[in-house]
């Protein structure tokens, strides 16, 4: 595909903002990621004792967290010291693909979605997409969308395996189809660029989001195609995912969910709880969102926090000490927290850090 067109679609896609700015969502899930007890051979099927004792996601729901989706999705992960593993099994009564091309915009079939964020600051994260003839799109995002980053669509996971098993048979409109499972296996050396560092993150966690896309489909000379209404123009697809974003838009990074990578070894139990500070990350998203709102309103950013008119403080009522900061470009807003006593911020293009510890 052009990249004129890809930015076309990206904006027409994923430019879409939060409509109630400053909502609260729900937890984000989070799954345990255990290490690989066997060898894992990439082959679109989970049959070694690793996949089969591995944690298995809860079902995908709809993208804003309502809907209950039509067929059923779940995932699981697995790892060793090369490679990072993914398992997913899609239900689907008619499996049909006909995107060939390497880095073609995979979503205009059913597909299958990854989105990594290895350190969590919502910059400099992975998309990769796979379609059930195991075309892939692999791409690396320098800022979400909504703040205009560049997309680099020429970056590879080089050296990824991939695997795509149909129970059924695809591109046949003559039967009915249980649906497919895809199995990937992801090298560290690659996905660890823009964790800040080289080093499997045994015992951390990273923010990982799946997302499924379905279309419902219309018959043309017996080849599958997305349907369209009485005036030519394509039905929206589905989004089902496995974390909700609240918000039918796949780039709003601070909604993902938790992948913790356990050192134990598949079989063994594990268990993991999304530490409160993390809340204190929702809480100031909540702020930049609405950061976001007033300058659309006014023109320009708030100096007060009472402008925003948010209260900054956790869902238990835990009241969170902020400082708002502007500058010449923008804004830095800081928040201490009072469990660790770690100061993080987050700046007016959403990047999110943990800082040193401001003097008064």
């Amino acid at each position: 595909m052009h990249n004129t067109i890809k930015g076309i679609i990206f904006g027409l896609f994923f430019v879409l903002q939060t409509a109630i700015m400053g909502q609260r969502m729900a937890s984000p899930r989070s799954i345990v990621v255990y290490k690989t007890q066997d060898s894992i051979v990439v082959d679109g099927l989970a049959n070694e004792t690793s996949w089969r004792n591995a944690e298995v996601s809860e079902d995908f729901v709809d993208i804003e967290g309502v809907k209950v989706p039509s067929y059923e999705t779940n995932v699981r992960m697995l790892w060793d010291k090369d490679y990072l593993y993914f398992f997913a099994e899609l239900e689907e009564p008619h499996v049909w693909a006909d995107i060939t091309e390497r880095d073609a915009v995979i979503f205009y079939n059913n597909d299958f979605e990854i989105f990594m964020d290895p350190d969590g600051d919502t910059h400099n994260y992975y998309e990769f997409e796979m379609n059930a003839l195991n075309t892939v799109w692999d791409l690396l995002l320098v800022k979400p969308y909504r703040e205009n980053g560049p997309v680099v669509d020429s970056w590879d996971i080089l050296g990824i395996k991939t695997a795509v098993r149909v129970n059924g048979t695809i591109n046949d409109p003559k039967d009915v189809d249980a649906g497919w499972s895809v199995e990937i296996a992801m090298p560290w050396s690659v996905l660890t660029e823009a964790s800040g560092s080289n080093d499997v993150p045994e015992g951390q966690f990273w923010r990982i989001n799946f997302s499924r896309v379905n279309w419902d489909f219309q018959l043309e000379n017996g080849k599958y195609g997305r349907k369209k209404n009485e005036e030519g123009k394509y039905l929206p697809e589905y989004n089902w995912v496995w974390s909700p974003q609240g918000v039918i838009n796949m780039h709003e990074p601070e909604h993902w969910g938790y992948a913790y990578f356990s050192p134990l070894e598949s079989g063994k139990k594990d268990s993991f709880t999304i530490p409160r500070d993390e809340e204190i990350r929702w809480l100031l998203y909540s702020f930049y969102r609405r950061q976001e709102k007033y300058r659309e309103e006014h023109g320009k950013f708030a100096d007060s926090l009472k402008l925003l008119q948010l209260e900054p403080s956790l869902s238990d009522g835990t009241r969170i000490e902020l400082e708002l900061e502007l500058h010449g470009n923008g804004w830095n807003l800081f928040a201490k927290s009072p469990y660790t006593g770690q100061t993080y911020s987050i700046r007016e293009d959403g990047k999110y850090q943990q800082t040193k510890n401001r003097k008064k």
